[in-house]
This record gives C-alpha cells, sequence and structure tokens, in this order.
C-alpha cells in the first residue's frame, strides 16, 4: 500500500486553488473562484472528517468507507488496528475463559479479589466451604466473612503462612487459606479442605500425650527397682554390668517421655499465658551449671549479660529453650573448648545466644536441625545421650512467646544458636 504523507495532501489541497486563482487573475473575475474553491475543499475535507465519525461510531466490524489519498490511509489503518485489537481481545478473553473453567473445576475454594476488598468471581467450590455464591459479586469479603481472626490475618497483609479456620458453612469442616497479590494490589484468595490431615494431626497429638502419660507410671516403677539394684549390687560384674546398662537405657526413656509431654503441651496452646519477669542473668547462672553437670571434660562457660534488659515470659517454658541449647552445645563440643552464653538487645531485637567453638554443622543439614528426632550423626545418639526434641521444643517455645531460632556454624569451628524475641517482651530495670 502506498504511504501518502502531509506533503502529497497539501498538494492535492493547494493545487485546486491555486488553479482558481490563476483562472481569476486570467479574466479579471476578483476572489469569488478562489473563494469557491476554497470553500469546496473545507466542504469536501469536513465531509471525510463526518465519514470518519460515522464509522468510528458504527462500532469495530464493519467496513471503513472507500476513499483516496490520506483519508484513505487513515481509514485502512484504524481497520487494521481495529482487526488487531479485536484478534487479542479475542485471544484474552479465551485465555480468561480458560483460567476461569479451570479455576471452577477445582475442589479447592477459588476467589477474586479487587484492590478494594470486593468479590469479583468465585468458583462453586468456594460456595460449598465458604458460603459464597455468584450474587456475592461485588460484595466486600469481610461482609461475608466475618471471622475475626480471618479479619486479622487479611488485614495485616502478611501471607506468608496461610491461615486455618473453621468453615463458615460447616463446622465441622477445618480450612487452610492462602492469599497472594496480583496485578494492580488485586488479591487471589484458596481455601482447602484440609479436615482430613487436620483430625490426624490430632490423632497424633492425642497418641503421643496418651502415650507418653501411660508409660511414665510403669517407668517410674522400672527405674525405681533398678536403681535399687545398682545401689545392693557388686556381687556379680556382668549382673551389675547389666544394671547399669538397663538404668542408664530407662533413664533415657524417662527423659524422652518428660519431652513428648512438654512438646505435646507446648502444641496444644498457641500462645504463652502468666508471663514473668524473667531475671536473666540468674536464669544464665543456672544454665552454666547445667552444662558443667552435662559435659563430659572440661568446659570453659562465659556468661555477656546485659542486666539492665529482663524478659517477659512463661519462665519455665524459656529455661528450658535455653537449658535444651546450652546442654546441646556441652555435648557437641571437646574438652577446653568454649561455650558463651549471651544477652543482649539487637537491631529492634531482644537476643539470647549460645556460642560455641564445637564440631560445628554442614549446611545442608541446618534448616532440618527443629525436626523431631532428627540427628545430623545417628551413630553420636547414643554417645550424647539426647532425645532429639530439644530444638524442636526450643522452636516451639519461642513461637508462642513471638521469637524466633537463626542458626549459624562452620564446621570445624563452631555455632551459634540465637533466639530473637520482639523489643515488647522486654522489661528494663531501672
Amino acid at each position: 500500500m502506498r504511504y501518502y504523507n502531509w506533503k502529497t495532501e497539501l498538494v492535492r489541497v493547494t493545487l485546486p486553488l491555486a488553479t482558481a486563482a490563476i483562472f481569476s487573475t486570467a479574466f479579471d473575475l476578483g476572489v469569488w473562484p478562489v473563494f469557491i474553491v476554497a470553500a469546496a475543499v473545507c466542504t469536501w475535507l469536513l465531509w471525510q472528517m463526518q465519514r470518519l465519525n460515522d464509522w468510528l461510531y458504527r462500532g469495530s466490524g464493519t467496513e471503513p468507507p472507500e476513499a483516496i489519498g490520506m483519508w484513505g490511509q487513515i481509514f485502512d489503518t484504524i481497520y487494521d488496528m481495529q482487526k488487531t485489537s479485536v484478534a487479542g481481545h479475542e485471544r484474552l478473553q479465551a485465555l480468561i475463559d480458560y483460567l476461569q473453567a479451570s479455576f471452577a473445576s477445582m475442589s479447592d475454594a477459588v476467589v477474586m479479589l479487587d484492590a478494594y476488598g470486593n468479590i469479583e468471581w468465585c468458583n462453586d467450590a468456594a460456595n460449598t466451604l465458604l458460603g459464597l455464591r455468584s450474587e456475592d459479586v461485588g460484595t466486600p469479603l469481610l461482609n461475608l466473612l466475618r471471622s475475626p481472626g480471618f479479619l486479622r490475618y487479611y488485614e495485616a497483609e502478611k501471607f506468608a503462612l496461610p491461615f486455618e479456620m473453621v468453615s463458615p458453612r460447616n463446622s465441622e469442616i477445618q480450612l487452610s487459606i492462602s492469599i497472594s497479590f496480583f496485578a494492580e494490589r488485586n488479591r487471589l484468595l484458596f481455601a482447602r479442605d484440609v479436615t482430613r490431615t487436620y483430625r490426624l494431626e490430632k490423632m497424633r497429638k492425642d497418641f503421643v500425650a496418651n502415650v507418653s502419660h501411660e508409660l511414665r507410671t510403669p517407668l517410674t516403677v522400672i527405674n525405681g527397682y533398678l536403681e535399687t539394684f545398682a545401689e545392693h549390687g557388686g556381687e556379680n560384674p556382668r549382673w551389675d554390668r547389666a544394671i547399669a546398662q538397663m538404668l542408664q537405657q530407662s533413664r533415657r526413656m524417662h527423659q524422652l517421655i518428660q519431652d513428648l509431654m512438654l512438646l505435646s503441651r507446648l502444641e496444644s496452646l498457641p500462645k504463652a499465658a502468666d508471663h514473668q519477669v524473667i531475671h536473666m542473668h540468674s536464669l544464665m547462672d543456672m544454665i552454666r551449671e547445667e552444662i558443667l553437670a552435662a559435659a563430659k571434660g572440661p568446659r570453659t562457660v562465659v556468661i555477656e549479660c546485659d542486666d539492665a534488659i529482663t524478659l517477659k515470659g512463661q519462665s519455665a517454658e524459656i529455661r528450658s529453650a535455653f537449658s535444651n541449647l546450652a546442654v546441646n552445645a556441652a555435648r557437641y563440643t571437646g574438652d577446653n573448648d568454649t561455650i558463651t552464653l549471651r544477652w543482649r538487645q539487637d537491631q529492634g531485637h531482644l537476643v539470647f545466644e549460645v556460642e560455641d567453638t564445637g564440631i560445628g554443622i554442614e549446611p545442608q543439614y541446618i534448616p532440618r536441625l527443629t525436626e523431631r528426632f532428627y540427628r545430623v550423626d545417628q551413630s553420636r545418639s547414643l554417645d550424647t545421650g539426647g532425645t532429639g526434641l530439644g530444638l524442636a521444643i526450643v522452636k516451639h517455645v519461642l513461637l508462642r512467646h513471638r521469637g524466633e531460632l537463626k542458626i549459624q556454624s562452620v564446621p570445624g569451628k563452631g555455632s551459634i544458636f540465637a533466639c530473637y524475641f520482639p523489643l515488647a517482651l522486654a522489661a528494663k530495670v531501672d
């Protein structure tokens, strides 16, 4: 297609005017021929504009008017742009229809929200799990889901972790809700039925709690008899050695049951209650004695404590967490290694650190250290005498106190286990 520019159109317009001017001069007709031609040119331009306006008003899908020169080029260009736009719109609509059909077939509830929290679309599962209907489109979600916990989760906009709640449609259904942002602050909400997983987890917790409780009494009796036998032994070295080993393992099993019961209790209660003011220097002195008792050789224990800051929390739980970290350091360090207990304030947090110069941990093992019964080196299980639950207990105690455990380690040089608490748990001493 030939391309017309403004110069071509200028020649097309001025040529009749120049001809009229020459004709008027030759026959001495004045300005009237020029005026008439100029009026005709203007009328023609206005007519082309009217044709363009009428065609655009009719909308896309209609053929453009026939025209010559630049006007024909304008009509054809706009028509091509319309076809491209329609094709792009059809592809986009097909993609939207495909995604909506995919979401509609899901068993999970899917809800699309605009930037103001109004419902734009939801699938059929949203009605089953959340009680939302297609008639609710345009309604603010928070007007329909009135759970106080969900309201806090939604308004906090901290969607890294899912939120669990009971279905407002069926109280026997447990939901896991996750929200993510897309486009310009729009939100996409997914709600999944996790009732079976929730019940299995509850059964596991109940089983561990019940079994631990039932084992404690017979194990106490066994411990008592073994201790009596150990005290009155000496006649047969073979029996004495066997009784000593049984007593050692019985005590280890007793400690395992105690840790399981503590872990079960920590999991069953979401937040620590009865916060007391904990004087950290006194607590760290007690922990130092536990380190020296647990270590199988000489250790150097250093205490660095900011005495001006105390911690508000559940005293028994905090002591258990800090003691687990310290005793672990004692078990995984050698003779003449140094263990440092440090309490300080750092960049908006309260920090308790246990630093050692022991064997260290390989980086690939660190993310799994807080799992139950996980050990980096299974061959050291009997040597260290631990239950494999210490760091799991630490993690749950910190969660109940809005804290976080951070681990740094260099193999062969040592490790730092740091507990970070919010400043809201600080109590300054005058």
